[in-house]
């Protein structure tokens, strides 16, 4: 669905892109990824770390294209992993990995669904995957901006 018909529907709200805004989401997702690599840290705490960081970049791509998720809206940590694609070009591949934290990270939330080690490892990747590609993306798209 497109970033116009989620509009539509409540699910985005047209947001004037914040280059300021955005340098502090950016960092704030840096360090919720070094907080993730923290090994003295219980894996459920670094997996919502890592998972944070993989929000935060996805409301980074919505937010430089002027885009923010409707939070009284339920779904919007889904609304804004499955729209990277269309913000920062993220492969479809990726994105099925991203939402399979998502619905991991409702488990835990939720549920009490223990995080296991290689759930963790492919989250802390994710982030890492994801960062990266947001900073090049940033540096790229929006070089004015000097917040990479």
């Amino acid at each position: 669905m497109s970033l116009s018909n989620l509009q539509a529907i409540g699910r985005l709200q047209a947001q004037p892109p914040d280059p300021a805004g955005i340098a502090k989401l950016l960092q704030a997702a840096r360090q919720n990824l070094a907080d993730a690599r923290v090994e003295q840290i219980s894996a459920n705490n670094r997996f919502d770390a890592a998972y944070k960081c993989i929000m935060q970049c996805a409301m980074l791509g919505l937010w430089a294209n002027g885009w923010r998720t409707s939070t009284s809206q339920p779904g919007h940590h889904q609304t804004a992993i499955q729209t990277l694609d269309q913000t920062m070009g993220v492969h479809k591949a990726d994105l099925i990995v991203l939402d399979a934290l998502r619905r991991q990270r409702n488990l835990n939330d939720y549920e009490g669904d223990p995080i296991s080690t290689a759930t963790l490892q492919a989250c802390v990747a994710a982030a890492e995957k994801l960062l990266g590609h947001a900073e090049n993306w940033l540096r790229a798209r929006h070089p004015d901006w000097r917040i990479v």
